[in-house]
């Protein structure tokens, strides 16, 4: 995943006030933290951010170019939004080094086809790894492709990218493959069952 550069400014106010008038001035609050320093407060472009996110999904890397002259390489750990205008209200971003490893969740597309007249139910959408925090994979592929009803899809059968460990339990179901509903039965359950009784007249 490539990384997206990013300008940001030191945030000096607080609490709810100040991040309500962060976000009216077109910001996202944000805290950078890790590696032992302080933690510190800074403001991101909304709306460069929330095309990033669309772009490269809750695993993207920023280049974080503060305003006061220091840099950041850093990954999303924590994104709050606001479920009705689906706007960003506060990001926590982990600061990276090139070459660390961290432990994140990445996307599983199940890819293929499971034999005929069988259902696919995803158990897990995500998959935990271990990987290099500037080479995360965009999404991992599980294949169903042939599987029979009663098949299973677990963590450890993912193919996994040179790189990339796995760190989700390998026994964690990502995918079950089950026999689909006899559609003949449940048309015969439904003419078999008794007819609702029709609500009496109302008297004049």
């Amino acid at each position: 995943m490539s990384e997206v550069k990013i300008s940001a400014e030191p945030r000096t106010e607080f609490g709810k006030g100040g991040a309500r008038r962060t976000r009216r001035a077109g910001k996202v609050p944000a805290v950078l933290y890790g590696h032992g320093e302080a933690p510190r407060h800074i403001a991101l472009p909304a709306r460069e951010f929330a095309a990033a996110i669309r772009h490269g999904g809750k695993n993207q890397i920023f280049n974080i170019e503060i305003s006061d002259g220091s840099t950041a390489l850093a990954l999303p750990k924590a994104i709050q939004r606001d479920p009705i205008k689906d706007t960003f209200e506060h990001v926590d971003l982990l600061v990276v080094r090139r070459g660390e490893k961290v432990t994140v969740e990445i996307p599983v597309q199940l890819i293929g086809e499971a034999a005929r007249d069988t259902l696919v139910m995803t158990e897990s959408n995500t998959l935990a790894v271990l990987a290099d925090a500037t080479k995360l994979p965009e999404h991992l592929e599980a294949s169903i492709d042939g599987l029979p009803a009663g098949s299973q899809v677990k963590a450890a059968d993912v193919k996994l990218p040179a790189g990339v460990e796995l760190a989700a339990d390998p026994d964690l179901v990502i995918a079950i493959v089950s026999a689909a509903q006899d559609q003949s039965i449940v048309s015969e359950t439904a003419e078999e069952a008794p007819a609702e009784p029709e609500p009496a007249a109302a008297e004049a």
